[in-house]
């Protein structure tokens, strides 16, 4: 627990949602890759090492005392783990190489991954596991679960899985079919092993398919992860990457508890059309801001987004937009955390206008 803190993150989650007191709003900078740094290591070291995974995020929390730990490095772990290939640069975020097909006759072939022995996923799990056995009980540990139909796009190739959408979408529906098995052993994985399940869908977003694929391709094969989640008794959060504002309704009839909104996203729009229903989370910008920022202009806009989100009637979690970029400078991810730990609880409108 950070010093400046009074509760540790899982009282702090727990006693916001029941509505009691709190000492502040929970905050959640998406680290990610960001966490190398803090163990002088290049993120190439994180493939096929789930001890360095770990050890990061275990040292990236310890530093800055967020509230939910997300073992996560790339979307891809899925899709390499089915036959996709992967390039992963020195100290940069992987990124797909080569679809896994490349025509349709080819789905057939396709199998869903085990995660236990494919690619990269058994390392994934070794390091939820540790971190889990180091900070369980002080925080919430997820585990990021990338979803089937943008592990298909993967699979496939985004343009082609696209295209194929207007032409051929039971092809679609087969490939997303075979993604959510893989989808759905990892989450039974991730569960196992004491994390939590959290979703990412970033082909799902408005910027890449239209409302009505999202709800024929996409929000199916979501729910049905979404369920399973319950099912064990967890909640989840949805993040989708972009623009989201078309869909923010389907979002929440995935059964999502949580929605996490990219800062192309307005949360107050999003207050406004969904709030009653869902908690939101976001979304101060990873690039723009927390990257290229400083520490002050993080601190502004950290208060402008509780300024429009804090009596969300469903809750709100400050966090970035997306995953921070590698190079995002510590003071500003301190600053973040100090602005959330400075605007306390409860908040108080009148201090956020004058600051």
């Amino acid at each position: 627990m950070h010093s400046r803190d009074k509760m540790t993150p899982l009282q702090r989650l727990t006693a916001y949602g029941r509505g009691q007191s709190i000492d502040r709003l929970p905050c959640v900078p998406i680290v990610g890759n960001t966490a190398a740094r803090l163990i002088g290591a290049k993120v190439s070291a994180f493939r096929g090492d789930g001890k360095a995974i770990a050890e990061a995020q275990i040292a990236a929390y310890e530093r800055f005392g967020y509230d939910v730990i997300r073992v996560f490095t790339d979307l891809y772990t899925q899709a390499e783990a089915m036959g996709a290939k992967v390039h992963y640069p020195e100290n940069e975020t992987a990124y797909l190489e080569a679809p896994a097909i490349e025509a349709i006759e080819q789905i057939g072939l396709l199998k869903p991954a085990d995660p236990w022995k494919d690619g990269n996923l058994p390392q994934h799990l070794d390091a939820m596991k540790r971190v889990v056995s180091a900070l369980g009980k002080e925080v919430a540990v997820t585990g990021a679960l990338t979803g089937p139909f943008t592990t298909a796009s993967f699979l496939i190739g985004t343009e082609t899985l696209v295209r194929l959408s207007l032409k051929k979408p039971e092809a679609v529906h087969q490939l997303c079919e075979v993604a959510y098995q893989t989808s759905l052993a990892y989450a039974k994985a991730i569960l196992e092993v004491g994390c939590v399940p959290s979703l990412t869908d970033a082909m799902s977003s408005s910027t890449v398919i239209s409302p009505r694929q999202f709800r024929e391709f996409s929000l199916p094969y979501l729910k049905r992860l979404v369920d399973f989640i319950h099912r064990n008794g967890r909640a989840v959060t949805l993040h989708i990457c972009g623009k989201t504002h078309p869909i923010w309704t389907a979002m929440v009839e995935t059964g999502a508890d949580t929605l996490s909104l990219d800062n192309a996203a307005s949360l107050q729009d999003a207050k406004r059309a969904v709030g009653h229903e869902v908690r939101l989370m976001g979304n101060v910008p990873p690039s723009e801001v927390m990257l290229e920022g400083t520490p002050a202009s993080v601190r502004h806009e950290v208060r402008k987004c509780v300024r429009q989100a804090f009596d969300n009637p469903k809750g709100y979690v400050v966090a970035s937009g997306c995953s921070l970029p590698v190079e995002t400078p510590f003071a500003n991810i301190d600053a973040m955390m100090d602005a959330v730990r400075e605007i306390g609880w409860p908040v108080n409108p009148s201090d956020l206008e004058a600051a």
